[in-house]
C-alpha cells in the first residue's frame, strides 16, 4: 500500500527565531512528512533560512512572495502547491510554537474517520495560556458569534491549527475564498460543512508566540463579523436558486 504523504503548509513573515527548530521538530515526527514554507519576503530572512533547510533536510520545500499579501492568499497557495506535490493530508499550522507539533500524529490517527480535523481550544474547556484577557474573550465569543450565525457546530470555529485529507481540499473552490485571517478559517470551515465533509475536533492546548510579534488587527477581526453573514445569505441564495444555477 502506498504510503500516506503529509504535507505542513506553514506561513511566515519574520519567523526566524522560530522556523529551524520548528521544521526539526516536525520532520522527526513520520519520515514520509514534508514541510512547505510559505514566506512572504520576510525581512529577517526567514526565507533564506528556509532555503537552507531545504538544502540540508531534503523535506523542505519553499514558496517565496512578493511581500505580505495575507494569510488567506498563502494558504490558498500553499495548499494548492501541496496538492501538486501530491500530499495525501495537509496541515496548516503557525510558525510559532503556538500549535505543538506532538499533536499532529493524534490528528493523522483521526483522519481515519473524519475528513478535516480541528485543533480546538474550547472543545474541553478554555485551553489558552499567555493570553490577555480581551484576545481570549474576543476569539471565544467569535467562535459563539459564528456558531449562532451560521449553524456550524464546532467549538472552536478560528482555530488555525487543521489538517484536511487532500480529497477535501480538492472538492474547495480554493480560488473562490477571499478571505483573510479569523475570516479564512471560518470560511474553510463552512466549505466543508456545506460540502457534506465530516468534522471532528482534537482538544488542545495554546500556547501564545515563543518569538515574534502577532500578525492580529482591527482589519482582520472586521472581516471576521461580516464574512459569518455573507456565509449565511449565500448559502440561503443558492438554496433558493435553481438546481444548475447554484
Amino acid at each position: 500500500m502506498k504510503p500516506i504523504k503529509p504535507i505542513v503548509v506553514i506561513p511566515t513573515y519574520n519567523e526566524r527565531d522560530n522556523l529551524e527548530r520548528l521544521a526539526r521538530q516536525l520532520l522527526s515526527l513520520d519520515s514520509a512528512l514534508h514541510l512547505l514554507v510559505v514566506d512572504d519576503n520576510s525581512p529577517d530572512g526567514t526565507g533564506d533560512l528556509a532555503e537552507r533547510l531545504a538544502a540540508d533536510t531534503g523535506r523542505v520545500s519553499v514558496m517565496h512572495r512578493s511581500g505580505k499579501l495575507g494569510l488567506g492568499s498563502a494558504y490558498r497557495e500553499g495548499f494548492a502547491k501541496a496538492l501538486a506535490m501530491g500530499a495525501d493530508l495537509v496541515v496548516q499550522m503557525d510558525a510559532d510554537f503556538s500549535h505543538d507539533p506532538s499533536i499532529l500524529p493524534l490528528f493523522f490517527e483521526e483522519l481515519e474517520s473524519c475528513d478535516l480535523v480541528i485543533g480546538s481550544r474550547y472543545l474541553n474547556g478554555v485551553s489558552v495560556v499567555n493570553w490577555p484577557l480581551r484576545r481570549l474573550m474576543l476569539s471565544y465569543f467569535a467562535s459563539v458569534y459564528t456558531r449562532v450565525i451560521t449553524g456550524l457546530t464546532i467549538s472552536d470555529c478560528t482555530s488555525g491549527f487543521k489538517c484536511f485529507r487532500a480529497s477535501t481540499l480538492k472538492a474547495i473552490d480554493l480560488a473562490g475564498i477571499r478571505s483573510d485571517g479569523y475570516s479564512f478559517q471560518i470560511e474553510m470551515n463552512y466549505r466543508c460543512k456545506e460540502l457534506g465533509f465530516r468534522i471532528s475536533e482534537v482538544p488542545i492546548i495554546f500556547i501564545d508566540r515563543h518569538a515574534g510579534t502577532s500578525k492580529m488587527s482591527k482589519k482582520i477581526v472586521r472581516e471576521a463579523v461580516l464574512m459569518v453573514w455573507k456565509l449565511k445569505l449565500g448559502s440561503l441564495v443558492r438554496k433558493c436558486l435553481p438546481k444548475g444555477r447554484a
